[in-house]
């Protein structure tokens, strides 16, 4: 994608029409989900669904998360997750919804050779604690929800920073832009060299307006006003 060559461009979402979709644009580099998105997106049976997105997506990177509150349930849903593909990176939250820690359970899975994003992060310290437990030949993801700190009122970008200087000694630890809140995210991922950046499926479509005149904008705003008061059929009487 023009301006943005320099940082890999995940889909987040579970509409599977979109995926589709998405999985034909040269720019989007993985896809990520999450019981959330599943929800939302009105799907009732999780690894039917997640089998029919690997039908579709068979090369590039996606991530599935277990959801478990159990941590020894937490490793069978990975382990079963990881057997579906090649491809298919086994999300790990932080903690459990109890706040136990899961650095155990996701240094046993790269032990193993299970491909794993860690997410739910938003601390340098939990960044520093996943790279303690990390090794150097499994591939890893650490997804730090950049939004959700920027929903704190915190400029998320020096935990953003922070996080790649600990992880830069290690290839095969991906830092990932998470929680992305608007197009200009990308932008801002990318300036502090972030490795990728997942997006919401809403959010991609406004790719087209990377650039767009702003004065031109200016005018579509104003017809948007227009048509949506003439469509309302608001009145005011200045008689």
């Amino acid at each position: 994608m023009k301006n943005l060559d320099k940082i890999k461009i995940f889909a987040d979402g579970a509409d599977l029409e979109n995926i589709k979709e998405l999985n034909l644009n040269p720019f989007i580099s993985g896809f990520t989900t999450n019981p959330s998105l599943m929800k939302k997106a009105g799907v009732e049976d999780y690894e039917r669904f997640s089998k029919d997105v690997l039908k579709i997506i068979s090369k590039k990177p996606i991530s599935f998360e277990i959801f478990s509150d159990d941590i020894e349930e937490m490793y069978k849903q990975a382990k079963k997750i990881a057997s579906w593909g090649e491809n298919v990176y086994v999300k790990i939250p932080i903690t459990n919804s109890k706040g136990e820690k899961t650095f155990n359970l996701v240094k046993k899975l790269l032990d193993e050779k299970i491909k794993c994003n860690v997410t739910a992060i938003l601390t340098v310290d939990q960044v520093k604690e996943i790279f303690k437990i990390s090794n150097n030949h499994t591939n890893l993801i650490i997804s730090i929800f950049a939004g959700r700190i920027a929903d704190t009122g915190i400029d998320p970008e020096k935990t953003m920073i922070e996080a790649i200087e600990i992880c830069k000694s290690k290839s095969n630890i991906e830092i990932l832009w998470a929680s992305t809140r608007e197009l200009l995210n990308l932008f801002q991922a990318q300036k502090i060299n972030c490795h990728i950046i997942t997006v919401p499926h809403e959010i991609l479509k406004k790719v087209a307006m990377i650039e767009k005149n702003l004065d031109e904008l200016s005018l579509d705003t104003v017809k948007t006003f227009l048509s949506d008061a003439t469509k309302a059929g608001f009145k005011i009487n200045v008689d």
